[in-house]
């Protein structure tokens, strides 16, 4: 069990320590997602093109909210 909350405590430092980058460079994340999007749409061959594209959407409206918060 303490195996269990030392990695969940681990986890949530490494998610907050990513909420507070995504909200200082919210610009730079949308563009990762991008280019993250662009190589998995090219490696395979599209076959997953409306998911990737979902995903980054998401990320997309995530950082602006993160940024107006």
């Amino acid at each position: 069990m303490a195996k269990l909350l030392r990695k969940l405590t681990v986890v949530a430092g490494a998610a907050g320590a990513a909420r507070q980058y995504v909200k200082n460079n919210p610009d730079k994340v949308s563009r990762m997602a991008e280019q993250a999007g662009r190589f998995i749409n090219k490696q395979t061959k599209g076959k997953y093109n409306h998911k990737v594209d979902s995903a980054v959407a998401k990320v997309r409206t995530a950082t602006r909210k993160a940024a107006k918060s």
